[in-house]
């Protein structure tokens, strides 16, 4: 049947799955939640593998129209200092800036400044994957339903724009890298103030679902987010790139690909980036790679001694065990960059809190409905994002801290602190488990 474009779908979760209450007081679960959420999954049938799946996304149009505006940040923690984009959805115009991605403008100062609202309704912060932005047509398949006028269901949202991505300014020395939560963490706590009654909601994709899902680990009950959708996320960084550097594909066709954009975007920004000299430019114009990349770029800037440092510290597999809000994560077995090998099975099973979906086909970001339809992935994540925010009557996270840790039975001492990470930063801040505080 999956010739056929019929993909297969499972699911897995911890065998108590996080119970939870429907505004009509009747009970169900966070695993129930997810199955009514998800549709059958019938693809392409003829994208039918990963690889056809995730090259058709070179060859797509521009996708859904969403129209945005865009406010630049600076950013309030000195560790990551510098500014950062934040595009904003809002209704279709007529307006044009050609140093922005397309339906793109800048706010206006007293646009921006009367953003502030009372209003209830549900808003949707996203993440995008590498090199991406606002723009990309896997994102736009999610909002455009959801901010479409609608009596009682309409949604807000904003896309996070990585530091230097889809036209933006670096304005420091230093790129984004793979657990750069920071910014999230400013723009969470600046929504939670601008509308203090709208409840958040968080979405990321690739990269973004890995920083994301990192983000809600580090915040543990503390997470001002009520929910979240992860898709297509790497998980194990360093298990991904070692697969893309097995074969032919994964390594001249996708990691070159992602290594290039990479390149690219540091030679976009190389008056602000030379101010780094921890940076060897000359290494950098010889790579052809992404894990070439990360090892002359992010593992300088970052102080990791090699990539594979990098990867295994920036991964968030392990955050999984201090999520503390409900989160559904979707991810495909074929998907040639997020592989299957990578996704961490085991540690869902171990919390209530996560349940991951996982079809036999969909590449990586594709999941190509018939020509003519759409992104599958949209119909699941939409579903759960609308059962969440207008059926369920979500309950208070009961969990100590996002640095809670798993015990190995009271007769041992033996502690596992999921969020401790190995890259201290050099200032006088206060830490928690590894946590910045």
């Amino acid at each position: 049947m999956e010739w056929l474009g019929h993909a297969t779908t499972r699911f897995t979760h911890s065998p108590t799955p996080l119970s939870l209450k429907k505004n009509d007081g009747s009970s169900t679960d966070l695993l129930r939640v997810c199955e009514e959420s998800t549709p059958p999954c019938r693809l392409n049938p003829l994208l039918f593998n990963g690889h056809l799946q995730t090259f058709k996304t070179a060859f797509e149009g521009d996708g859904p129209p969403v129209f945005y505006k865009r406010k630049v940040f600076e950013a309030e923690d000195p560790v990551y200092e510098g500014s950062f984009a934040v595009d904003f959805v809002v209704p279709p115009n007529t307006d044009v800036d050609e140093s922005l991605p397309i339906r793109t403008t800048y706010f206006k100062d007293e646009e921006f400044d009367g953003l502030a609202s009372l209003d209830i309704r549900p808003m949707l912060i996203n993440l995008h994957g590498l090199s991406g932005g606002s723009y990309e047509t896997y994102l736009k398949h999610v909002l455009f339903p959801l901010v479409q006028e609608h009596e009682t269901r309409q949604w807000e949202a904003c896309v996070i724009i990585s530091r230097g991505c889809a036209k933006s300014k670096i304005t420091s020395s230093v790129l984004y890298n793979a657990r750069a939560t920071w910014d999230i963490r400013q723009i969470v706590k600046w929504a939670r103030r601008t509308f203090p009654n709208r409840p958040l909601y968080g979405i990321g994709f690739s990269l973004g679902a890995n920083i994301l899902t990192t983000y809600i680990g580090e915040e543990g009950e503390n997470c001002l987010l009520k929910a979240a959708v992860v898709i297509s996320n790497p998980w194990n960084l360093e298990s991904s790139s070692l697969a893309l550097q097995r074969t032919w594909l994964g390594r001249e066709i996708y990691s070159k690909t992602m290594g290039t954009n990479m390149k690219r975007l540091v030679d976009l920004h190389q008056e602000q980036l030379r101010k780094n000299t921890k940076l060897d430019f000359d290494k950098l114009h010889e790579i052809k790679y992404l894990h070439e990349f990360d090892r002359v770029v992010q593992g300088p800037t970052w102080g990791y001694p090699t990539e594979g440092a990098y990867y295994r510290d920036a991964s968030s597999s392990d955050s999984v065990f201090a999520v503390r809000i409900p989160m559904l994560a979707i991810n495909a077995e074929d998907d040639p960059i997020a592989i299957n090998e990578a996704i961490p099975y085991q540690e869902v099973k171990t919390t209530p809190y996560i349940v991951l979906c996982v079809t036999s086909l969909g590449g990586h970001l594709s999941w190509r409905e018939l020509p003519g339809g759409g992104r599958w992935h949209a119909r699941p994540a939409i579903n759960f994002l609308n059962t969440m925010a207008f059926d369920i009557e979500l309950p208070p996270p009961t969990m100590a801290n996002g640095a809670e840790h798993a015990r190995f039975g009271p007769e041992h001492t033996a502690e596992f602190f999921p969020m401790r990470r190995k890259l201290v930063y050099n200032t006088p801040r206060r830490f928690e488990a590894g946590v910045i505080v």
